[in-house]
């Protein structure tokens, strides 16, 4: 019996250190291993404009005063001002993280990334319509994966000059080998 559990822990660790020591992933996990825990990244301030707004709201049907009714937001609106959708602010997190621009990717040995999931999602300040933003990156989890690197980052989306960020939001992507 003892010798059969022996074999199958070998196995299992053969199948983890395979995963690990990818030729082409071992540089990238060996360099976000030491990232682990650190900001690694701070982004370009970025407009959010009444046409940035106007164009989601277009795209996803959430035409919602609050979104797009600047004369009656003035008057209506706790914030006075028309506001972003939550989903915007998280659908600029790729563009706001430079995560999918091909001249400055983060993860350049990698054949592809994607966008696996979300974990935890908060929106803690509105944006209003006009402001500027920009990414803050915290490496928060990696995992080793067939052919693959699971990154968790910390994403907090700032609002020039607010001390509150608008929303922190835990990303999953995968790095695929």
């Amino acid at each position: 019996m003892k010798a059969f559990i022996m074999e199958i822990v070998k196995k299992v660790q053969a199948d983890f250190t395979d995963t690990i020591i990818l030729p082409a992933a071992e540089g990238t996990y060996s360099t976000l291993k030491n990232k682990l825990g650190k900001e690694t990244f701070l982004g370009e301030w970025y407009l959010i404009d009444q046409n940035c707004i106007n164009q989601f709201a277009k795209a996803t049907g959430d035409n919602q005063w609050i979104h797009t009714d600047s004369e009656r937001a003035k008057v209506d609106s706790p914030f006075k001002s028309t506001i972003a959708h939550g989903f915007l602010t998280l659908a600029l997190i790729p563009a706001l993280t430079e995560t999918t621009n091909p001249e400055k990717t983060p993860y350049p040995e990698a054949k592809m990334v994607v966008m696996y999931g979300l974990n935890n999602v908060r929106y803690l300040y509105p944006i209003k319509s006009g402001s500027r933003v920009r990414a803050r990156v915290r490496l928060v989890g990696l995992t080793p994966i067939k052919q693959s690197i699971e990154v968790v980052n910390e994403v907090s989306i700032e609002v020039e000059n607010r001390s509150r960020p608008a929303c922190i939001a835990e990303t999953i992507l995968r790095l695929r080998f």
